[in-house]
């Protein structure tokens, strides 16, 4: 058979056997380039900053919440993006307030208003209701400044992972942003941000300039309108990465210029009170690409399907169980083999569920027990969707930075995991 196409790993084969040593050989374990991260969370603001001086990215923690990772984008002068309790305490450790936090979140508890009022955060309200509940939580106060998430509904078609936006539960309407920032205005807000978040992993550069027109347009009728200023306009995030193959990865610098050549247009003769700075939430491209999950194979099985079961599971990568999604793997060395066959397997874990299973009819090189399987662009959405079905425990993460590899979360134990549990049995 015909070598299969091969997708260059971040990591050389040296480096995944190093971190495997410093795991003392145990699997699985996801692992991050510390430095690529940082090159290319380097190259976005760069290019953004081309056009927009005061651009900055507010990283989406959900996707790798990790303090080492999110004092590494901080270094490098990028704020966060958080939509939980959890998120807010996790930015606060490392040493992020006022507006280096954007804090987007839904359904949201009076407690977690008040914490992100306390640290300063740039609330982002998602609800025209939520205006009167955080009046309300912060004791008949409001924040200098305040965010709306605009849902544009039938006006922007969806993007195939994220659904309409008419079916969205996020963000308000057109024309409830009228009557929202009017009564924003009236409790006293005077500084005003837009929003809006439409797509989930979207390579087209197109679908992020139709975003920016909309938000655009919408925030100079809601300007000129209701007389007010607005300081920020959040693109949002979901620019995707290549997953496959045949895809090839977004040009910040392109990108950038689209959505200027917009701004330019729609914005700048507008002429109001004040032009907005331009924003982004993006988290999976920013580290995505830069993270891996290390699993070994420690069973085969041949019924109506050739299968080989790895250490890993659905509750140490959730995308391809729960999404059908696609994640590149490779195994340690096999390019070095005489032998070059290729055979087609299903890579599947040891859960209780028949969807655990993180490649279906994939050709890969023949496969024996304690073959090293790499499963690449895990540095988003990896381990922070991780989950204890089964009793399964959560890996742990290790962190290249330079040459030294460091363990930057320990792997859970069963102590961990029955920490909660009442042993007293007696009624």
């Amino acid at each position: 058979m015909q070598p299969i196409s091969e997708k260059q790993c971040i990591f050389s084969s040296e480096e995944i056997k190093k971190s495997i040593v410093t795991a003392d050989n145990i699997t699985p374990f996801h692992l991050y380039h510390g430095d690529r991260i940082l090159e290319n969370g380097k190259k976005m603001l760069s290019a953004f900053r081309q056009y927009f001086p005061s651009y900055t990215n507010f990283f989406a923690v959900k996707a790798t919440p990790n303090p080492h990772i999110l004092s590494l984008l901080k270094s490098i002068g990028m704020g966060v993006d958080c939509s939980s309790l959890a998120e807010l305490l996790l930015a606060e450790k490392v040493g992020l307030k006022g507006n280096e936090i954007m804090f987007t979140s839904n359904n949201t508890p009076k407690s977690e208003y008040i914490k992100a009022y306390e640290l300063g955060a740039t609330i982002n309200l998602d609800d025209i209701t939520q205006i009167d509940y955080l009046h309300d939580a912060l004791g008949g106060k409001m924040p200098e400044m305040v965010s709306l998430r605009y849902n544009p509904g039938p006006l922007k078609n969806g993007n195939c992972f994220i659904g309409k936006p008419q079916e969205a539960k996020f963000g308000l309407t057109g024309e409830q942003l009228f009557e929202a920032y009017a009564k924003l205005k009236s409790l006293g807000v005077s500084r005003f941000g837009l929003h809006c978040m439409v797509a989930s992993n979207e390579l087209k550069l197109e679908y992020f300039e139709e975003t920016a027109v909309l938000l655009f347009e919408t925030l100079v009728a809601v300007a000129k309108k209701l007389d007010i200023g607005f300081e920020m306009v959040n693109l949002g995030g979901g620019i995707g990465i290549p997953y496959r193959l045949d895809q090839t990865a977004v040009d910040f610098y392109r990108l950038a210029q689209l959505i200027d050549g917009q701004f330019q247009k729609i914005v700048v003769p507008a002429q109001l009170k004040q032009l907005p700075s331009i924003v982004t939430e993006c988290g999976r491209v920013v580290t995505g690409p830069y993270g891996v999950l290390v699993t070994k194979a420690i069973h085969s099985k041949s019924i109506y399907r050739e299968y080989i079961g790895v250490d890993a599971c659905m509750a140490n990568l959730m995308r391809p169980g729960m999404y059908n999604a696609y994640h590149y793997m490779s195994v340690l060395d096999s390019e070095k083999r005489d032998d070059q066959t290729t055979k087609k397997y299903d890579i599947v874990g040891s859960l209780c569920e028949n969807n655990d299973k993180f490649a279906v009819d994939r050709e890969l090189p023949v496969i024996s027990r304690d073959d090293v399987i790499i499963i690449h662009d895990t540095g988003a959405h990896g381990h922070s969707m991780g989950f204890n079905y089964n009793g399964k425990l959560r890996s742990a993460e290790y962190i290249l930075l330079g040459d030294q590899i460091k363990c930057i979360r320990r792997a859970e134990t069963y102590d961990d995991l029955f920490r909660t549990l009442d042993f007293d049995l007696k009624l």
